[in-house]
């Protein structure tokens, strides 16, 4: 293993400390030093992502999809500076109360929100992924290390570059921000289990299953966006299509596009299934078919059951019921985000409860499943796992939890040395409420207040 990257990992844990150590309102201010950075020296970021366009035009080595997700489009670098500031104005995520309980006599727990520690996040071509993981690793104390894809090299130094200059101004070391370079670093990184916290690969299917298959370190992250939409027979066939092209033609190579339109049999008949490929045609979607579609609708074969498409082209099947609908979803999709078209409000309750996927939708675009779109500022990634964050994840996914117990000397002596009483304490407006004393202080004050009451009763009170 390379000393130079296990270096720079356990450089990336003692700036997290320092980081942590910043009050809120300063994690916040460095948060919107950041975004303005961002905005001042945009012209610096877009000159470093046209080098990377440019070469990957010259190299002819980058699939369509790929050079979509690389293009800084205009706008895009005020909205990472937008995200930057929702995220510096959201509540404190660190040390936010969960839980208090008396233990017992002058003993009292509390369990509060904590940082993870060292972040490594690895994604491919989207240089607008660094700024967004940044923000919310700022936000949450973390410590980071970026490994980017090659085709993204200057925009990533760059992007990496205008934020850690902003860290001497608030006394946090560079490292807490890291860029690792060469393949070889990643082999490195994924043995640092010790000091690496949490890996979330942002990439290919194939880059997510290596990584899942080379370390010990906790992954979060989603290998395929298999996004079906079903169609019901209860559908506004108008809507149907808008949302439909939406999800499909307003970025094809996003993992919350569609790829697979399902569609109630019974609209064949009706001639909704054809209004819906038409529409789709006209918005220029290339369709083809499951095993239904191909016969019933004589679509081309599609490459598979479940297949991501990454471009203007998706799936069609058709199915005969919801239940049949849910089945297809289950057995084919990735559980990343699935949504049901109707304007049968029971039906559209029912396919949510029932479909086991991170993000499940009735009757809107699958595109909004984002953390900026969901308010979350930006995010870090989309979870399809089933661990402590799931879809979209922001600031409250890159957070675990603390036990902290203050007492007045007590000692367990086999149990016998207190009286244990798991009284269930309300909540402090932030953690440091619970101190030792306090309890019997607050009860004795409570006391005096009851008995001043009953005092004056009995003396002024109507007989």
């Amino acid at each position: 293993m390379s000393t130079e990257t296990a270096d720079l990992a356990r450089k990336a844990r003692d700036a997290s400390r320092k980081l942590q150590l910043l009050s809120s309102a300063k994690r916040a201010d460095l948060l919107r030093a950041v975004a303005s950075a961002l905005e001042r020296r945009e012209d610096e970021i877009q000159a470093a992502n046209d080098e990377d366009m440019a070469r990957a035009a010259a190299a002819n080595d980058v699939d369509d999809a790929l050079l979509q997700r690389l293009k800084l489009k205009p706008g895009k670098v005020k909205q990472l500076a937008d995200g930057a500031r929702a995220i510096a104005n959201m509540d404190e995520p660190i040390g936010k109360p969960l839980s208090a309980m008396e233990l017992a006599k002058g003993l009292t727990l509390t369990k509060v929100t904590a940082p993870l520690g060292v972040l490594l996040i690895i994604f491919e071509s989207r240089p607008d992924a660094l700024p967004q993981i940044a923000s919310l690793a700022l936000r949450t104390g973390n410590g980071l290390l970026l490994k980017g894809g090659k085709e993204a090299a200057s925009s990533n130094a760059k992007l990496r570059e205008v934020i850690v200059d902003e860290f001497e101004a608030f006394g946090i070391p560079k490292e807490c921000v890291c860029l690792i370079e060469g393949r070889e670093a990643v082999a490195d990184l994924l043995k640092l289990d010790d000091v690496i916290d949490l890996v979330i690969p942002r990439g290919s299917n194939s880059l997510v299953t290596y990584i899942q298959n080379n370390t010990k370190i906790p992954v979060l992250g989603h290998a395929d966006g298999v996004v079906h939409m079903y169609v019901d027979a209860d559908a506004d066939l108008d809507m149907a299509s808008k949302l439909a092209i939406d999800s499909k033609i307003d970025y094809p190579a996003a993992c919350n596009a569609l790829e697979t339109l399902l569609i109630h049999d019974s609209l064949v008949a009706t001639g909704g299934a054809a209004e819906l490929m038409t529409a789709l045609r006209a918005a220029g979607v290339e369709l083809f078919g499951g095993p239904r579609g191909e016969k019933e609708l004589k679509l081309p074969p599609a490459p598979a059951l479940r297949h991501e498409y990454g471009c203007p082209a998706c799936s069609v099947e058709l199915v005969s019921s919801m239940d049949n609908a849910i089945d297809y979803i289950h057995a084919n999709g990735s559980a990343h985000t699935d949504c049901i078209i109707t304007s049968n409000q029971a039906t559209a309750d029912e396919f949510i409860s029932r479909v086991d996927s991170a993000c499940v939708f009735h009757n809107a675009s699958t595109r909004f499943s984002d953390g900026f779109r969901f308010g979350l500022g930006a995010e870090v990634g989309i979870s399809t796992s089933r661990i402590h964050a799931r879809g979209p994840v922001g600031v409250e996914g890159l957070l675990t939890t603390r036990c902290l117990l203050r007492g007045t000397g007590q000692i367990c002596d086999k149990d016998k040395g207190v009286t244990f009483t798991h009284k269930k304490l309300p909540l402090p407006k932030k953690e440091g409420l619970f101190k030792p004393g306090l309890v019997q202080k607050v009860s004795g004050a409570i006391a005096l207040v009851a008995n001043t009451v009953i005092v004056f009763k009995a003396l002024f009170g109507r007989k």
